[in-house]
């Protein structure tokens, strides 16, 4: 194999390979065995049909085709090393010359790892807001916790907002049932809109025993789009009971003996996580810094793959939520030229931040232990609800598990030069990264 290569662009280069037929041989030869075993002849058992025969019945053009095809990745690759390359995505091939018994001679355009000038790390100073805590974020903390703890009581009046009743239901098209229209005996709160439009106003001013009727639209079954008539009697009212907040209250809902502790440990996990958004804050700035300085450029098939990958990511969401790209495009009030654009600049910038950590990575010798690879896989199985071998085994059949190992790796990149950046708030006060460490300590041991 011989083969010359042409620099594009500083992200894109363009390898012309020539392949000897003889050198074709071992995939013409695992071509001609793949396809004689798919193949009955009659008169010959299965992977024992001679050559000429698989000619004549399939064509040979056909098992050129295979043998080129199973040649080209392994050819690439052995050009790109030859070469010293860090390729990006995939190469985009064209065959420029084959005939049976020639070389072969193909193109194969792929994307590089720019050449990167890192900046001093040291000298990048970030300002992010000042931390401010509003005694009211505590209180609303405290409101939750109460309403956690909170009773229900049955009481001899009609349903206001915030009550809980137990209801019957019936809904009918034109006087007739509508299938799985009814329930009975269902909890609801009042105010809370968790089931069909209409109800919580109807149900409002209702005591135990009376009922009424409301019109509401339905949204699947067989009378989709349909009006129905929605009879609903309350079987009881009952109202919510906030315990009251004194020291009891404190010792039951955390293990603190006094409401002052119960408030102060919520207003330290308040603080930790606005301490941890100042911090992600900083991380963001610092990269954006970086990533100008260094004078990245994106390579424009990598950022193309990210959009499409993002985009489909997008449609694979809306349709489990049962909706369209038409809808959330008219419910944005957006066009897909406009998603694009939005999705290729988020891209680009994503793209040129990992092209700078792959950069420090390297020249810092970052290596990731099988301790750290093995905590990342059981992080991610735990998000995806699987076993983590499982998911293990998933991430290495379609071929993802390097980019995990990758994403670690550059994780391990970015909490270096979060180490050596200085990052003040807007008063001047130096932010310390104790908080972060404090969260991932803690999701560690968790």
């Amino acid at each position: 194999m011989k083969s010359t290569v042409e620099t594009l662009s500083p992200t894109r280069v363009r390898l012309a390979i020539e392949v000897p037929f003889v050198e074709l041989e071992p995939s013409l030869k695992k071509a001609y065995r793949e396809i004689g075993s798919q193949v009955q002849v009659p008169g010959f058992r299965r992977g024992k049909v001679p050559t000429a025969v698989i000619d004549q019945r399939v064509g040979r053009g056909t098992v050129l085709n295979e043998a080129v095809q199973e040649a080209i990745p392994e050819n690439i690759l052995a050009a790109v090393r030859e070469h010293d390359l860090k390729t990006l995505g995939r190469p985009e091939v064209e065959i420029t010359e084959f005939n049976d018994g020639d070389s072969l001679n193909f193109t194969a355009e792929v994307d590089v790892r720019p050449e990167i000038t890192i900046p001093d790390t040291s000298t990048i100073e970030v300002t992010v807001d000042e931390l401010q805590i509003d005694d009211s974020e505590i209180d609303e903390q405290v409101k939750n916790l109460r309403e956690r703890f909170a009773t229900l009581k049955t009481v001899e009046r009609a349903a206001a907002e915030g009550d809980f009743v137990q209801i019957d239901l019936n809904a009918t098209v034109d006087g007739e049932d509508v299938p799985g229209g009814q329930a009975s005996n269902i909890s609801h709160e009042v105010g809370s809109k968790q089931l069909l439009p209409g109800l919580d106003e109807a149900v409002v001013g209702l005591a135990a025993g009376e009922e009424t009727t409301f019109t509401t639209q339905l949204v699947g079954g067989d009378f989709a789009g349909r009006d129905a008539d929605v009879a609903v009697t309350v079987r009881t009212v009952k109202e919510k009971e906030l315990p009251e907040l004194n020291d009891e209250f404190a010792q039951m809902a955390s293990e603190f003996d006094t409401i002052e502790e119960l408030r102060g440990d919520l207003r330290a996990r308040v603080t930790q996580g606005k301490q941890v958004e100042q911090i992600y804050a900083a991380r963001d700035k610092a990269l954006a810094q970086l990533v100008e300085a260094a004078e990245i450029p994106a390579p424009e098939g990598v950022v193309r793959e990210e959009v499409e990958s993002r985009k489909q990511a997008m449609v694979d969401q809306l349709e489990r939520i049962g909706a369209s790209m038409e809808e959330y495009l008219a419910a944005e009030d957006k066009t897909e030229e406009q998603i694009d654009a939005e999705l290729t600049e988020a891209a680009t910038e994503g793209v040129k931040v990992q092209l700078l950590l792959d950069t420090l990575a390297d020249a810092e010798d970052v290596q990731v232990s099988d301790d750290e690879f093995g905590h990342e896989i059981v992080h991610r199985a735990q998000r995806a609800g699987m076993a983590p071998q499982q998911y293990y085994d998933q991430l290495v059949r379609s071929g993802a598990a390097a980019a995990v190992f990758g994403d670690v790796r550059r994780g391990k990149a970015l909490a270096a030069v979060m180490e050596r950046i200085t990052i003040k708030d807007e008063a001047g006060n130096a932010v310390s990264l104790d908080a972060l460490r404090a969260a991932n300590e803690a999701e560690h041991n968790h």
